[in-house]
């Protein structure tokens, strides 16, 4: 049996997924990666002794896909609380998960955030994200995020104090036009896993992946410029030819090297970085923007849920912004100026770490794009694509739509899956 040999274009999570299952299925596989190194956006930097990852995000541990390919024990998961502190009506508030912290819950029941109803309405969410199967979820009938949580029953004030915040900081857009599944797989995961960050980053995702590849198997620093069948020219002018070759790269990145393929709009964040010299808030929350003025969305401090994201005697406060930057030049003026409000003058000794614009951090994802739940994998005999935009956008889409790349590529060449 005739084993080929394949290039994987990217190694990002759904890169390194794909050529993690052709080396199990003992294909060779070379990832050839434009950076400087793996990852993708899921990357963490190593700046004056914090851990910053690129752009704030969290690890759902009840994803299933990541069940499969990564160490959960090794990546030594440091959990959020199941909730948030909300700031409105110049303090912050909090809700909590009543399965989780159900007395926190009843205590905090009356609270600012939404009425008592709004509250029971969070276990309508619950039952209606849980019922039947994740794949179920991507095959019901949609709406837009917002009418979906209008026809549960919330009301205006709930959704703008806490459910907009919230899931804009996963969607990464405020109108909350993402599709009803998204959100309903969203809070399935959240529901029954928990919200975490690997101890030593984000990034530690990535590693973990590309460390189980043959070593010298990713070739970092080789951006691919062209790809025709199954050949790829390097910017270097280096052409490498193999059996197949699979397209793992974002979806704007896909349409460069791809002619033909559909455009998919991206959603963008911005993400600061403070070190602070004590901790605004004590405790491994996610603070969120219940009075939807200025520019934070949400915040949290890294280091009081992971505490190796920063040195001893130093606090690290990761802050997000969705909505698009008119004036980069004043944002980190008028964040400061919004976090004094919450904080107080101790926001001035806050020393500026990094900011991290990201304008391609997200697939968009109206309901529109779910006319298929599943994207196609196979573009022709040879020519493969996958990444989080033939799925959803998440850590598992990235992982299941690499993993079905690789299953495919293996099928079409009659190969085992191993």
């Amino acid at each position: 049996m005739v084993r080929p040999n394949v290039i994987v274009v990217g190694a990002g999570l759904a890169g390194l997924t794909c050529a993690r299952l052709l080396h199990q299925a003992k294909v060779k596989v070379r990832v050839l990666e434009a950076s400087d190194g793996v990852g993708g956006r899921v990357r963490t930097d190593a700046v004056e002794g914090f851990l910053l990852d690129r752009g704030f995000q969290v690890f759902l541990t009840a994803y299933p896909e990541p069940q499969r390919w990564l160490d959960y024990k090794a990546l030594d998961f440091q959990r959020f609380f199941p909730g948030a502190l909300v700031w409105r009506a110049g303090r912050l508030h909090k809700v909590a998960d009543p399965f989780r912290r159900p007395l926190q819950a009843a205590a905090h029941a009356f609270n600012r955030v939404g009425s008592f109803a709004d509250k029971l309405h969070i276990l309508d969410l619950r039952q209606q994200s849980l019922a039947g199967s994740v794949e179920d979820v991507f095959h019901r009938r949609q709406k837009t995020s917002r009418e979906y949580l209008r026809d549960v029953g919330f009301s205006e004030e709930m959704v703008e104090a806490f459910l907009r915040p919230f899931f804009a900081g996963i969607f990464l857009e405020k109108e909350l036009r993402t599709s009803s599944r998204v959100l309903e797989f969203v809070f399935r995961m959240f529901a029954t896993g928990a919200t975490a960050v690997p101890a030593k980053g984000m990034g530690a995702l990535s590693m973990q992946l590309a460390a189980k590849l043959p070593v010298g198997a990713v070739k970092l620093n080789a951006p691919v410029e062209e790809v025709w069948g199954h050949r790829v020219r390097l910017a270097s002018g280096e052409r490498e030819e193999a059996d197949a070759v699979v397209v793992a790269t974002d979806a704007p990145a896909a349409e460069e090297l791809l002619p033909g393929m559909p455009p998919r709009r991206m959603n963008a964040v911005t993400c600061l970085y403070f070190a602070a010299p004590e901790p605004p808030v004590r405790g491994p929350y996610l603070v969120l923007n219940g009075e939807g003025r200025g520019p934070v969305n949400n915040l949290a401090v890294m280091s009081e849920v992971a505490p190796a994201y920063a040195p001893a005697g130093q606090a690290l406060v990761s802050v997000s912004v969705v909505e698009p930057v008119d004036a980069p030049e004043t944002l980190e003026a008028r964040v400061r100026e919004q976090l004094t409000e919450w904080f107080g003058g101790a926001v001035e000794k806050w020393r500026h770490l990094r900011t991290y614009v990201i304008l391609h951090a997200l697939p968009a994802q109206p309901p529109e794009s779910f006319a298929e739940p599943h994207r196609q994998v196979r573009l022709s005999p040879g020519l493969y694509v996958c990444g989080d935009y033939r799925e959803n956008g998440s850590i598992e889409g990235a992982m299941v739509s690499g993993r079905r790349a690789a299953e495919a590529l293996l099928r079409d060449r009659e190969l085992p899956l191993p």
